[in-house]
């Protein structure tokens, strides 16, 4: 067998690769001697002295030294030994030899720190006197591109590896509407300095749009560039923040924090063309076009068969018996202390039914819970959510279920065991700070920064963030079992005072019991208000010492009175569970006589929709945002409770028997 064949059809195939870039498989340097070797048909490897012929050190180093290399040509892998040479016994291990090098992964690029592999030639003294022979091994020159020092190697294939990794999941988690989105926003100039990013955002929809057709990760190697690295740059975060459905406008505020000085105003609204004319054609095709004109609700819009209890004049619209109604007035209450409890199935089992009359006491801390039933203006209008009516729903502050859905929609963290909320409704830049038991503060300076106790702010209203419509704040712990045990507390400064905005409320979340405490006096500019201090033991418990001032004082919101009883004109459960139906979170609402909503409430919001309108909520947003209810005298409001937050409320309840009882949600 001729082996210089063998070795140069081996240097030939490898100088025709020198024209591609060169990387490496995983396949085990063993793994690949090992076949080298037994890949020889039998008889074709002789003992040579005291080994086989082929089993040489010089062509072993050279097959772990360069052996595994492989280049993409094509988009296809071609290894060193994709040769055909008229050897049969060598053209049978070059086969073999490259099976097993592309039966493995391409782990890195392919380095080296010397200017050859193997040895060209040696000289083998014989034993007979002055007797020599020379012996032919594998060899190649490494070009010049692929050699790097011995102390250098290891930190540039990290450097590889690590674009590789980052342009992977990049690909892989970063939208097609992510990109297209920015792409416009650039276009449109909404974004800070966006044109600086465009040539790194065009060149990845381009990476993008050629990993679809052929989307494996030798493609990737074979690709990486200058925008494989996107997704950790400041444009990148952006791309990642729309990718995990995170709402436009606080994506981009994220983005300009890290970017934009902090007295940059935007100058054009975050929606695209391309969005809004694609979210009107999917609407007009749904027929959904008449379904966004919202109006209140009023008792004549639902059925008896929707409703759980009605007073007696509400009876009577709805069909029901005809009484006359019983006369109630506000009162400032006694001392409830010692009250039965009863969970909410218990009362609505058991309680409800043998009422005629129904009166709960709405506290200064359930003003976040008054709600108002919207309708359709078209009673014939298509369904627009996800069950089976046209009927949804608005707490006061427009939102769908309470402080906690604002933090979600400005991106903050709601499921982490312990979350601090703070919310407001003017434009004073209030701050939300946690001082914890080692010494820490929490607070804007530090925000999105996790502290050594697991706390961290992640949203910042009306500050370097800029003006929110709905601000909140928001501190969360992930787990409480990493809190060091102490005392943590909870304070709020008014750093900028704008506006004769009064108050706030505040929203501590301990594993989905909600504690809530409201501020109703002005906070003056620089001053700070101790919220409350939570006291966190061994073993993960968590107790809340309350250090507002009293908010006991009785107020009027929605023309009914706090800290008073007032009368209920019907209980209902929210629509999504109306006629049997469990669609989302099941609402607990209690219409109280005469509430009246003083504002435009929101006639929908994104959670609620048809799943055919998901590809369009950024724009959809935007609508549910502008198409508000008109002022009206008459409409359903009350105070709603939703089944997946602790809350209480005292109820007072007349008919074959007269008690009050303290509900459990």
């Amino acid at each position: 067998m001729d082996f210089m064949k063998f070795k140069g059809a081996v240097a030939a195939r490898f100088e025709q690769m020198k024209g591609f870039p060169l990387f490496r498989t995983t396949v085990p340097k063993d793994l690949l001697w090992d076949t080298y070797l037994n890949s020889f048909p039998e008889g074709t490897n002789p003992i040579y002295r005291e080994r086989c012929e082929y089993d040489c050190n010089c062509c072993k180093q050279f097959v772990r030294a360069v052996g595994n290399v492989v280049a993409i040509v094509d988009g296809h892998v071609v290894s060193i030994w994709d040769i055909t040479i008229d050897e049969p016994a060598y053209d049978t291990v070059a086969k073999a030899m490259a099976a097993v090098v592309k039966q493995h992964p391409i782990d890195n690029v392919f380095r080296h720190t010397d200017r050859t592999a193997g040895t060209e030639k040696n000289f083998e003294a014989l034993p007979e006197p002055g007797a020599v022979r020379a012996r032919d091994h594998f060899f190649v020159n490494i070009p010049e591109a692929y050699v790097v020092k011995k102390a250098a190697i290891g930190t540039i294939l990290g450097e590889h590896r690590s674009t590789f990794d980052v342009m992977r999941r990049g690909l892989l988690e970063i939208t097609d509407e992510a990109v297209s989105t920015v792409q416009e926003l650039i276009e449109q100039n909404s974004l800070y300095r966006g044109a600086e990013h465009k040539p790194a955002v065009d060149a990845f929809a381009r990476l993008k749009a050629a990993f679809k057709k052929n989307p494996i990760d030798e493609f990737i190697w074979a690709s990486l560039s200058n925008a494989a690295r996107i997704r950790n740059t400041a444009i990148g975060t952006l791309l990642v923040d729309l990718s995990e459905g995170r709402e436009l406008d606080a994506a981009v505020a994220s983005f300009e924090a890290k970017v934009a000085p902090t007295n940059y105003k935007r100058p054009m609204a975050l929606v695209t063309k391309a969005m809004i004319d694609s979210a009107k054609k999917t609407i007009e095709e749904l027929g959904l076009t008449s379904a966004l004109e919202r109006r209140y609700a009023t008792i004549d819009d639902i059925t008896i068969n929707n409703v759980l209890f009605a007073d007696r004049a509400v009876k009577a619209q709805l069909g029901g018996d005809v009484f006359d109604g019983l006369a109630t007035k506000s009162e400032k209450p006694a001392n409830f202390d010692k009250v039965e409890e009863v969970t909410i199935e218990q009362f609505l089992a058991h309680i409800l039914p043998k009422a005629d009359t129904v009166e709960v006491m709405m506290d200064n801390a359930h003003t976040g819970n008054l709600v108002s039933l919207i309708a359709p203006v078209d009673a014939t209008a298509r369904g627009l959510f996800k069950w089976p009516n046209n009927f949804s729903w608005s707490y006061n502050g427009e939102f769908a279920d309470s402080i906690k859905e604002r933090v979600k929609a400005a991106g903050g963290n709601v499921t982490g065991e312990l979350c601090c909320r703070l919310a407001w409704d003017y434009t004073d830049d209030l701050d939300f700070y946690m001082y914890e038991p080692n010494g820490n503060r929490i607070y804007f300076g530090c925000r999105r920064q996790r502290s050594s106790n697991g706390g961290m702010l992640d949203v910042d209203a009306n500050g370097v963030d800029g003006l929110r419509a709905n601000p909140v704040e928001n501190i969360f712990y992930e787990q409480i079992s990493k809190m060091r045990p102490g005392a943590y507390v909870l304070k709020v400064n008014n750093y900028s005072r704008r506006s004769p905005g009064v108050g706030f409320e505040v929203e501590i979340d301990i594993k989905g019991e909600i504690h809530r405490l409201a501020y109703d006096r002005v906070l003056a500019s620089g001053s700070t208000v101790e919220v409350a201090t939570l006291h966190v033991a061994k073993g993960g418990t968590v107790t809340v010492e309350a250090a507002l001032p009293s908010t006991t004082s009785q107020k009027e919101v929605w023309n009914v009175k706090t800290n008073s009883f007032q009368k209920v004109s019907a209980v209902m459960l929210s629509p999504n569970f109306w006629n049997d139906r469990q669609i989302g979170n099941k609402h607990f609402f209690f219409m109280l006589d005469g509430c009246l909503n003083d504002g435009k409430a929101r006639g929908f919001f994104n959670e609620f929709l048809v799943d055919d309108l998901t590809p369009h909520r950024k724009v959809i947003e935007m609508v549910g945002s502008k198409m508000k209810t008109d002022l009206s005298a008459y409409q359903l409001s009350g105070l709603g409770f939703s089944s997946t937050q602790r809350n209480s409320l005292l109820c007072r309840v007349k008919g074959s028997f007269s008690r009050v009882i303290k509900i459990i949600f």
